[in-house]
């Protein structure tokens, strides 16, 4: 096993940070790290806002659900995908009657290429030392986050990232046998069951080492409690008012 993979295998979602601040040109090698991801066509439709400001953490804190580690650690990156400035570019080429076509290809585009690059960038945090956590509850209050943050039409955050060096050794979470994600030629749903139910006995055993005995639920329990109740509905409207109309 080489350093690279023996780093991505070594992930742990890191949620208490010591003090110790992020130098600039480390921040700005691992925004570098993040560029060099894979864009479709080099469109590149992405942005993202290093916050450090404490007044403005405190408040993402809260509209994230009362994160405290969004406040706490050294720099909080928001991940935007972002068509306004392929707008511009298309505008400079073509003049400002012509418009970007507002696809849903187009927003799978821009989401897709975010998470690409904030990948990278956790990749790139990690192996200098640095812990991350990604914060989908970015998208708890959107409307407000996009206010606070001043995205222009056609930005929306898609989750944010805690980095900072870690002041906890957590477990690492198991992930589901490699035979249910990896299918050969064609997808074959009739072993989903058997392993589920083989993760599920893996996934009690981690989950009665974290809480020290106080839990002890399956992941189909997790996904049982978690997926049948809609969340975050008012994400169709939010991004329809950006600008993405998903046609």
């Amino acid at each position: 096993m080489n350093e690279t993979i023996r780093l991505l295998n070594g992930h742990r979602s890191i949620r208490q940070f010591t003090k110790e601040p992020i130098a600039e040109h480390e921040l700005e090698a691992i925004i570098t790290a993040a560029q060099t991801a894979s864009t479709s066509s080099g469109v590149q439709a992405y942005s993202v806002i290093a916050v450090t400001d404490p007044k403005l953490q405190k408040e993402l804190s809260v509209l994230c659900g009362n994160q405290a580690y969004v406040e706490e650690c050294p720099v909080f990156l928001v991940w935007c995908a972002d068509l306004q400035r392929l707008k511009t570019a298309v505008q400079i080429s073509k003049g400002d009657e012509v418009e970007i076509a507002s696809t849903t290809e187009n927003f799978l585009i821009a989401t897709i290429d975010t998470t690409l690059a904030a990948q990278n960038a956790a990749i790139a945090a990690e192996s200098l030392g640095y812990g991350i956590v990604y914060i989908g509850g970015i998208r708890n209050q959107i409307a407000e986050v996009t206010k606070l943050l001043g995205l222009p039409e056609l930005v929306y955050p898609v989750f944010g990232m805690c980095v900072g060096k870690p002041d906890q050794a957590p477990h690492i979470r198991p992930r589901l046998p490699q035979k249910a994600v990896l299918h050969r030629n064609r997808y074959d749903a009739s072993i989903q069951e058997n392993l589920i139910n083989e993760y599920d006995e893996i996934y009690k055993a981690y989950i009665s080492s974290r809480s020290n005995g106080a839990a002890c639920s399956g992941w189909s329990d997790a996904m049982g409690d978690k997926m049948p109740i809609p969340t975050r509905i008012h994400m169709k409207e939010y991004l329809r008012q950006q600008g993405f109309y998903l046609e």
